[in-house]
């Protein structure tokens, strides 16, 4: 009997050890996929490094240091989600710096805001080594072998060029490679997807003759057409008028979430035809109509475009330090391997995320230069927008003063100022400022 004890004693023993050989097997095992599953990822990044389409680091640093670089090292900032250090670790080679300004600003000094914006961009990825402006897509490539991270330079919002084509040439004479056509406000010739200004209300919600002179005028120039923010209408009407492909350069699916910043399958696949680009964008509110996200329902979005219109028709535009609340995992620009991971998971070849990390974005980008080279023999143009079309009180029409001294605006400009729908009440642009509507 004491000699069975033993051997069940033994016995027992024998396996409790196994067991627990097995179980620190089994971590190590996990824990050596998990380390291959990083280098896999970090190799392919390092191999096809991202090209990102939207980043709104100069409007925090105007909001949190008033455009004063010297006051801070961008290698790393705090209470931001991008600095130098953090892009290199997520293997971002190239990002568009948005030059936003505030709707509030519309109507009064747009323009004069989004040059301090431009300035700050080029100031800062022309004093730091690590970054490098870039104006063109040869540029750009070229920046990658000399391991920079490429800036490109976007308005955001067209309501900063004042109903102005000789404005938008100018914003390209300083290195703007983008422009967004409506921020979260209407401007006199384009719709905005927002409702929270109400400006510049139609009945018809496209394009307007001037709004189409402006996207010709971005073609001629070589400009990027963005339609993030743009209601469906106008971005419909941009699509079928645009000689070169567009971008939406941080928008996500509405089929997954249905938001109005989002984009509806009807529309993919007329920017499918155009041979454009949609670049996802990961704040929380877009990705699942709530303040909580996590990565595998970012990933959601990429499969849905991947089902609808093909991988070569994705991008990235994370749409860091333009919105508040993202998901978890990816809550700044360091975190951009922990999504490639996700879909390398999900079955995404090297060669689609290739071109989701960088291969699209320079396709469409050498594609707009391509119809820009195209209507090189065209001149500038010299549309106008109509004044009863922007009723401006900013807007001066030149013409000599009366004999009693009066303001020398015209009395049909006078008129549409005093009919002009109400102005948004304070709190609401007070509001606007601290939470972004990316």
């Amino acid at each position: 009997m004491l000699f069975r004890k033993c051997v069940m004693s033994s016995s027992r023993g024998f396996w409790m050890r196994s067991l627990g050989h097995l179980a620190v097997l089994s971590s190590l095992c996990r824990f050596i996929s998990g380390l291959s599953e990083t280098n896999g990822t970090d190799d392919l990044m390092a191999k096809y490094p991202l090209i990102d389409g939207h980043n709104d680091l100069a409007l925090q640093l105007r909001i949190l240091h008033n455009n004063r670089l010297r006051q801070i090292d961008l290698h790393s900032i705090g209470k931001v989600a991008t600095d130098i250090s953090r892009l290199q670790a997520g293997h971002v080679q190239a990002q568009m710096f948005a030059a936003y300004v505030l709707c509030g600003a519309q109507e009064k000094d747009a323009v004069r805001l989004t040059l301090e914006q431009i300035d700050v961009i080029r100031r800062m990825c022309t004093e730091y080594q690590d970054f490098e402006l870039v104006k063109s897509s040869k540029e750009l490539r070229n920046s990658e072998r000399r391991r920079k991270i490429a800036c490109l330079i976007s308005v955001e919002g067209g309501h900063s060029i004042d109903s102005s084509l000789p404005t938008l040439r100018m914003f390209y004479e300083l290195g703007v490679r983008s422009m967004a056509l409506t921020h979260s406000c209407n401007t006199p010739w384009a719709e905005s997807s927002s409702k929270l200004y109400h400006v510049y209300q139609r009945r018809n919600n496209s394009l307007t003759h001037f709004g189409k002179a402006v996207v010709e005028e971005m073609n001629r120039l070589g400009m990027l057409v963005d339609l993030s923010h743009t209601s469906w209408d106008t971005a419909r009407d941009a699509l079928n008028h645009s000689r070169a492909p567009v971008v939406f350069s941080h928008s996500s699916s509405f089929s997954i979430c249905n938001h109005s910043r989002n984009v509806p399958d009807w529309l993919l696949h007329d920017l499918k035809k155009n041979h454009g680009l949609i670049m996802v964008n990961f704040h929380s509110n877009f990705i699942s109509c709530s303040d909580v996200a996590n990565i595998s329902r970012v990933a959601d979005h990429f499969d849905h475009f991947k089902k609808v219109i093909g991988a070569e028709s994705i991008g990235i535009g994370g749409d860091f330090d333009g919105a508040v609340g993202f998901p978890q995992g990816l809550e700044d620009v360091s975190k951009y391997p922990a999504l490639i991971q996700e879909l390398l998971k999900r079955n995404w070849t090297e060669n689609e995320l290739a071109n989701v990390l960088r291969n699209n974005f320079l396709r469409v980008f050498e594609e707009v230069e391509r119809v820009r080279d195209q209507l090189s023999f065209n001149q500038p143009s010299e549309v106008q927008i109509p004044l009863e079309e922007v009723y401006n009180p900013c807007r001066l029409v030149l013409r000599p003063p009366s004999p009693r001294g009066s303001s020398m605006w015209s009395a049909s400009s006078r008129a549409h100022h005093e009919t002009k729908g109400p102005h948004v009440p304070a709190v609401a642009l007070l509001l606007s400022s601290l939470v972004f509507i990316a």
